[in-house]
């Protein structure tokens, strides 16, 4: 299969990536690491983590929460996670769901 040559993103995914690409930076600047330290602890290329910096919607997801972690970035806290999942029953989890996936027709008035 052809790998596409362009793909476009929402607007919210890029800036998403680009916020969380500023936040690795800064905290990569605030620990005083350089760009070669970070790829070589986390296993990766330079060109890699300049992406991954910039914003890059190209990089593996993996090595982008492992650059975060490295620099002590939390995205998630796995314990809060499965807690939270324990105590919720399956009834609960369910409300969270929408009711409908489809949108209700609006009422056409037809009255003159």
């Amino acid at each position: 299969m052809v790998k596409p040559t362009a793909r476009s993103f929402s607007r919210y995914s890029t800036h998403a990536a680009k916020l969380l690409g500023q936040s690795i930076r800064l905290a990569r600047i605030e620990r005083k690491l350089t760009i070669a330290d970070l790829a070589e602890r986390a296993g990766l290329s330079r060109g890699l983590v300049q992406r991954i910096e910039r914003g890059d919607m190209g990089c593996a997801i993996g090595a982008v929460f492992e650059a975060a972690a490295i620099v002590g970035i939390r995205l998630f806290d796995a314990g809060e996670v499965t807690m939270t999942l324990r105590i919720m029953s399956n009834e609960q989890v369910l409300t969270l769901l929408p009711q409908s996936v489809r949108t209700p027709k609006k009422a056409l008035k037809d009255d003159f």
